[in-house]
């Protein structure tokens, strides 16, 4: 039977340090006591900015020619163009795809993009009829943003362009201040005022690295907020395959009911429901095929097309659009246009339009980093997350200024794009050239294409945002995280979009302060003969050291948000046991602290363990630190603590167990050790 990792470390000790003397702890004391102090707030910020914002190649290159005292002026050229294309590659990934790129693979991406684009162009003009935009800006928002991705961003397989979500946010938030039919082009420049706020956002959290702000919408958020959303989604896709023209423009969905019940008086057209459920059904057994077979992921893939191609030969043939089905007429060619002047700065609502740009670059985010992460995992490479925001805040910068709205990674779109072997971002160029043909020759084609067969479009892409059985795994794994997750989704599906986000968001940040402000204690005893102590509930062979009572406290941060809390219970302990105590006449004179999880602690938390060591000391209990960090041992020395406790500071619990025990003798009862 093997040595345990105790016996393992107790060699090593016994060949570095016991033969110095270090058995009885009294050097492992000195260790902490005379530790250097650690980096200032300063000097991590410095630290911080040089390894985040210089690029390590570069650094590198500047160290080692620091290190060589003569060099060349050839050698010098030679250094800095290399560090000159570090840089470079570091700004443009696409840089480095000419070391092993090869014809074979040319092949696979250009048969990926193609097939991406016949998914994006029918995709796109119905995105942009939910974000209450002229079909030809979905296009638009498929071609330049994929552009500018490829040349920057780290993902090989994310497929770029508007996506359902975000179309949906944008409608909803700005409808309200802008009436996209009464004053389309107010309402246009508002959209690309929004999207430029987003890229700046975006762009901006990759720069600073703020990209943990992206972290605070959970997983268990996202769950809801999707599932709710794709609700909403089909919904108002009741109003192109019901063909209703009076339709709300909120999106909760009592008011999306009430819209489709009052127009049950109004004139019914036949011939647009049967035409859109017809193309539905179609597009859903096209995506079960798709799923259920993996070499035939083409068909799901090529349905959308096919179902716009079809649908709007039978409607020009049969003229079905003077017989009530609505169609989307004219899409205008060409390819994008300049938008800068379209920008709105002037206006009352640019607070409005920050404000949403906000909530489009988290959401869109949070979608491209989930997407582009799952299918980097599957490849086996692993990308850069600032890298990504940064490379999304340009992607919106530039369309913003070329007449695109919002743009992030589709889900659908790069699971087609991950099916059809693509190799690289060339994928998203292929595509993105292939829509920008579609927009300069064939957008006539399109003018008897029926509204019915977008919703159509729209719905079929809607089951994948519906995960019931993530949501059960929520539940089952963390009540607290199910109930961020149903906040979300009732909050979309009842009130707003933004609302059910803040919803979640707020959930998600009572969580975290619950359980920082209440932190676990727990009561811990030795395992067996080792120096490991555990949780005596969690491990019930624990044992507890006659006169010794162990508590851990389960907390990274003692500061004001939990320093009285965890006082309090400290102190109802001691009392407890003194209780016990009284019927054994043992008294407890010894109180070890054990702050091996703390991280940090700030002056209130000092401030309470100077109370603690005084109302204890009253009572003839002293006070011993055991494990603590650099951090804390460093705040501790500065105000003098660890003097007031008489240097009573170990390395771990046993050295202060074994420290108490051996002391025990000296004192007049029994001793007590509390770890926390």
């Amino acid at each position: 039977m093997g040595s345990l990792p105790s016996d393992t470390l107790a060699v090593e000790m016994t060949d570095t340090h016991v033969l110095a003397g270090a058995g009885d702890g009294a050097d492992t004391t000195e260790w902490l006591l005379n530790s250097p102090n650690p980096p200032s707030f300063w000097e991590e910020l410095a630290a911080a900015v040089r390894e985040n914002v210089i690029p390590r190649s570069c650094t590198k290159t500047h160290l080692a020619k620091k290190k060589t005292k003569t060099t060349s002026s050839s050698s010098e050229k030679q250094s800095i163009f290399k560090a000159t294309l570090t840089l470079l590659q570091s700004m443009f990934p696409i840089l480095k795809l000419g070391r092993n790129y090869k014809a074979s693979n040319f092949k696979s991406d250009i048969m990926a993009g193609l097939t991406l684009a016949s998914l994006s162009i029918p995709q796109s003009i119905g995105y942009a009829n939910l974000a209450k935009l002229d079909p030809q800006f979905g296009l638009y928002t498929s071609a330049v943003p994929p552009l500018i991705y490829a040349l920057m961003g780290s993902s090989r397989e994310i497929a770029i362009g508007p996506v359902a979500v975000v179309s949906l946010l944008l409608s909803s938030m700005l409808q309200e201040i802008r009436d996209p039919v009464a004053d389309p082009v107010g309402y246009r420049s508002l959209v690309f005022t929004v999207t430029l706020f987003a890229g700046i956002f975006q762009a901006g959290f990759g720069l600073l690295r703020l990209g943990f702000l992206v972290d605070f919408l959970s997983h268990a958020a996202i769950v809801g907020f999707m599932a709710g959303a794709a609700i909403l989604i089909g919904l108002q896709q009741l109003k192109g395959l019901l063909a209703i023209s009076n339709f709300t423009t909120k999106t909760d969905v009592v008011s999306v009911l009430e819209s489709v019940v009052r127009s049950a008086h109004q004139p019914w057209y036949p011939l647009n429901i049967v035409l859109g459920c017809s193309f539905l059904i179609f597009l859903l057994v096209a995506r079960f095929i798709g799923r259920r077979k993996k070499k035939l992921f083409w068909v799901s893939a090529i349905a959308p097309l096919i179902s716009v191609i079809l649908s709007t030969l039978i409607v020009f043939v049969s003229r079905a659009d003077r017989h009530g089905v609505k169609i989307v007429k004219e899409v205008k060619e060409g390819l994008n246009p300049i938008s800068v002047h379209q920008l709105q700065f002037n206006s009352s609502s640019v607070g409005l339009a920050a404000k949403s740009g906000l909530i489009a670059a988290i959401i869109a985010l949070t979608e491209a980093m989930a997407v582009g992460r799952s299918f980097a995992s599957i490849k086996g490479y692993n990308i850069d997350g600032n890298r990504e925001m940064i490379a999304m805040g340009f992607m919106n910068i530039i369309g913003s200024l070329t007449s695109c709205y919002v743009a992030t990674g589709s889900f659908s779109r790069t699971a087609v794009n991950f099916s059809a072997g693509c190799e690289s971002v060339l994928s998203n160029i292929v595509m993105a050239i292939t829509v920008m043909l579609a927009l300069k020759f064939f957008t006539r084609l399109l003018y008897f294409t029926p509204m019915a067969i977008l919703a159509s479009i729209i719905l079929s892409a809607l089951p994948g945002l519906i995960d019931i059985n993530e949501a059960l795994r929520i539940w089952k794994l963390d009540k607290l995280d199910f109930l961020a997750c149903l906040g979300a989704f009732l909050g979309v599906l009842f009130h707003s979009v933004e609302f059910g986000l803040l919803l979640a968001v707020g959930i998600s940040f009572a969580k975290i302060l619950l359980i920082s402000m209440r932190p676990a204690i727990e009561e811990v005893g030795r395992l067996g003969r080792s120096d490991m102590f555990g949780n005596m509930k969690q491990f019930p062979m624990a044992m507890k050291t006659q006169g010794i009572s162990i508590v851990r406290i389960n907390s990274s941060l003692l500061c004001f948000a939990n320093a009285s809390f965890i006082k309090d219970r400290i102190m109802r302990l001691v009392e407890e046991d003194d209780d016990i105590e009284e019927t054994t006449k043992d008294q407890p004179k010894q109180l070890v602290v054990d702050m091996c999880n703390v991280m940090n602690i700030d002056t209130s938390g000092i401030i309470v363990l100077e109370e603690l060591h005084k109302r204890l000391l009253l009572n003839g209990i002293q006070v011993t630190i055991a494990s603590p960090k650099w951090e804390v041992i460093h705040k501790l020395k500065r105000t003098n603590f660890v003097e007031r406790i008489e240097g009573r500071v170990f390395l771990s619990v046993g050295e202060a167990v074994d420290s108490c025990l051996q002391n025990a003798s000296k004192l007049p009862s029994s001793t007590k050790v509390l770890v926390t």
